[in-house]
Parts: structure tokens; C-alpha cells; sequence
């Protein structure tokens, strides 16, 4: 089985009503792209046109191992196109407000499977139709914990623990899977004088890092001072890989709370396996989780409230302590997320695969709400481990 085999294997579109004209002060764009994170796609858009990312909005994160079409805004934007190497922006016109994600209607995707057996094509076909019938966990998958170290370390525990030089050194000098050789070699250079700022400066290029290695020539032990001054998007990601987490475990920890053991499969992520109903429920179909921080207040017996105050737990934490102190930003988002998801326009059809002599290849065709992950519902359908 093989999934992402060519880039056109994966395609996900954003959905919108946005509907640009000739006024407003943001310029509306379409951006297409393969191969690049959403934040990083923007910051070469950034750097090419010489524009601050404070003026760049977008309504959702989209993968890099996919073909994406998205939509942005920038304040003030060219009223131009702009190619890059596998990133195409194409100027629609003008618009009053920001795009963000609650003009994002739902997401569209194409996914093909490729070289299956006859078996693999029935099997997924049956989990397929029990998705269409009991619907799946609506997790957020492994693209979410890109920042989160390989024993399981995340840059926001340590800002809400207050030990913001760990997070700072994890933040710009830690491990990434994607990172090319010039962000090795940069992070090389941190490891090796961490501490011994003005020789750390003399060895990095013009960048991000650089700019807070020389604040902290000025401020040596200033690294909370440091961690304000992360990028925006950056200090985003850490706190959201982190919430999104406590999501997965507490959602996990209600549906094995819920439902009988033999009723539940696994699916694996990289930070472990997680419960999988194959039946209907109706409590779980219209449970929502809240995203957990420090601001939010709980009923004493909202049904989820015993599984988070144990991840918490976990964690050495309260639901007070989600929260960086003493900084008003970043902050934990508030907001809740459905348990369960149900894909719509669902298709699912067989063919000859024209990659893989001898082989079949199904092409998946669905929406699904903005935030929901269609890489989870492929795994759920092709990976489910029954006990």
C-alpha cells in the first residue's frame, strides 16, 4: 500500500465565499503550492516581496506532502502574481478584512491509494463504509507536532513551567525533520556557543536566530525576553502542538471511558497509538472538547472534564496553569473542537494503478470540516488495528 507516491496523490482545496472586488485594503490572492508548509510558503512570499509577516493572513495550515490550492491576505498586498519554485500566487482582488479561518467553509480532497491487493481494496472499502456510518475521531494528526522533540519534549511545557532557555534552545536550535543543510549547519552553530552570545552572532547569517542571539548579547540572561521575541507564527505553532495534544489524550481517555474494549480499534501517529470506535454512538457523535487553557471554566460536570484533569494530570498540571506567565503573548487559544467527524461528497473508487504493474489504486474523493484531518481518515480506513 502506498500512499503520496506521486505529488498529484494528495490534493486538498479550501472552500470559501469570500468573494474579492476592487475595494478594501487587503489584496485577496489564491496559493497554490506542493512540497512547502503554509508558513513557510508565506515566508518566502514575504522575503520576495519585502513585506513584514504581521501584514500576511491565512485561514488554515495546510501539509507539505500535498498539492494545496488556500487562500491569503496581505494589508496592502501587490496587486500582482508571484511564482516560486512550486509555489504559484495568483492576485483575485481586493477585500475589506483579513482572511482567516472562519471564512474557510470546509476542505475538498482527492487522495489516491496505490499499490493494493484485491484485499486491501475490500478491506478499506468496508472501513470506508464504517466511516460513512459512525463517523471518526477528529484528532489532529502528526503534521500538528512537527516542533515536539523524538522523546516527546514540547517548547510550550517548558514556557508555561518558566524554564523559557530550554524552550528557546529547543525553539531555534532543536532537531527539525525538514531541516536542509544551511539550518543545520546554523543550529550546529548555536549548539556549539550556546551561551557565548557575541561568538554565536559572528557565526550565524542575517535571520530570525541571529536577531535573538543579538538580543541576548545585550540581555544574556533575558530569555523570556528572548521567547517574546520568537516570530509570531512560531510562538503559535509550539502552543498549539501542545493544546492540540491534551485534545488528542483527553478524547482518547473519554472514548476508552465509553466504549466497550472490543468495540474500539488503534491508529498509529508518532506519538503513539489512539482509540478508534468501529460503532456508532450517539453521546459520541455530539460530544465536543473544548481546547484547553487556562481561560477556560468548566461546569463541574461537563462529561469530559474527568479525562482532562488526568492528561493534565500527566502533565504535572491544572487547567490554571495553561497559560505562559506573566506574558500576554502568546496565549493558549480558546475554542472547542466536535469528537466526532463525518466526511460529506463521499466517493470511493477502484481502478488499474498505473504506477504499480499489477496493483489497484482507489481514489478517495471527500470533504470535511475546516480543522479536521484527512490523513487521519485515511489512516483510519487503511491502518485500523483491531485487537
Amino acid at each position: 500500500m502506498k500512499l503520496k507516491q506521486s505529488p498529484g496523490d494528495f490534493l486538498v482545496e479550501e472552500l470559501t465565499d469570500v468573494r474579492p472586488g476592487n475595494g478594501g485594503s487587503f489584496a485577496f490572492y489564491r496559493l497554490d503550492k506542493t512540497g512547502w508548509t503554509t508558513p513557510d510558503a508565506l515566508q518566502i512570499i514575504g522575503r520576495r516581496w519585502n513585506i513584514p509577516w504581521q501584514r500576511l493572513n491565512y485561514g488554515g495550515m495546510k501539509d507539505r506532502h500535498a498539492t494545496t490550492v488556500q487562500y491569503i491576505t496581505i494589508f496592502g498586498g501587490p496587486r500582482r502574481d508571484l511564482e516560486q519554485e512550486r509555489i504559484h500566487l495568483t492576485f483575485l482582488g481586493q477585500v475589506a478584512e483579513p482572511y482567516s479561518s472562519r471564512e474557510i467553509k470546509a476542505n475538498r480532497f482527492t487522495i489516491a491509494v496505490r499499490s493494493l491487493s484485491p484485499d486491501d481494496e475490500a478491506r478499506i472499502a468496508t472501513s470506508a463504509g464504517e466511516v460513512e456510518r459512525a463517523g471518526y475521531p477528529n484528532y489532529f494528526d502528526d503534521q500538528r507536532f512537527g516542533s515536539v522533540t523524538p522523546d516527546g519534549q514540547f517548547v510550550a511545557r517548558k514556557m508555561i513551567l518558566g524554564q523559557f532557555e530550554d524552550a528557546l534552545k529547543q525553539a531555534i536550535a532543536g532537531e527539525y525533520e525538514f531541516d536542509k543543510a544551511p539550518a543545520k549547519k546554523e543550529k550546529q552553530a548555536l549548539l556549539d556557543h550556546w551561551g557565548d552570545w557575541p561568538a554565536c552572532r559572528a557565526k550565524l547569517e542575517r535571520g530570525h536566530a541571529r536577531s535573538l542571539v543579538c538580543y541576548l548579547a545585550d540581555h544574556p540572561t533575558d530569555f523570556k525576553g528572548a521567547v517574546a521575541r520568537l516570530r509570531p507564527e512560531l510562538q503559535g505553532l509550539y502552543l498549539s502542538a501542545y493544546q492540540s495534544d491534551i485534545w488528542n489524550r483527553t478524547l482518547a481517555k473519554w472514548l476508552q471511558a465509553h466504549f466497550a474494549a472490543e468495540s474500539l480499534g488503534s491508529i498509529q501517529l508518532h506519538r503513539g497509538p489512539l482509540p478508534v470506535p468501529t460503532l456508532s454512538s450517539p453521546d459520541w457523535e455530539s460530544l465536543i472538547l473544548p481546547l484547553p487553557s487556562a481561560r477556560l471554566k468548566p461546569e463541574a460536570d461537563a462529561p469530559w472534564l474527568p479525562q482532562l484533569e488526568e492528561v493534565l494530570a500527566e502533565e504535572g498540571l491544572t487547567l490554571a496553569q495553561m497559560k505562559i506567565k506573566g506574558m500576554d503573548r502568546p496565549y493558549f487559544s480558546k475554542g472547542e473542537r466536535l469528537a466526532c467527524v463525518r466526511p460529506t461528497g463521499w466517493s470511493c473508487n477502484g481502478d488499474t494503478d498505473d504506477l504499480n504493474r499489477g496493483r489497484r489504486k482507489l481514489t478517495l474523493r471527500f470533504e470535511l470540516p475546516r480543522g479536521s484531518y484527512a490523513t487521519m481518515l485515511v489512516k483510519r480506513i487503511t491502518s485500523l488495528e483491531l485487537p
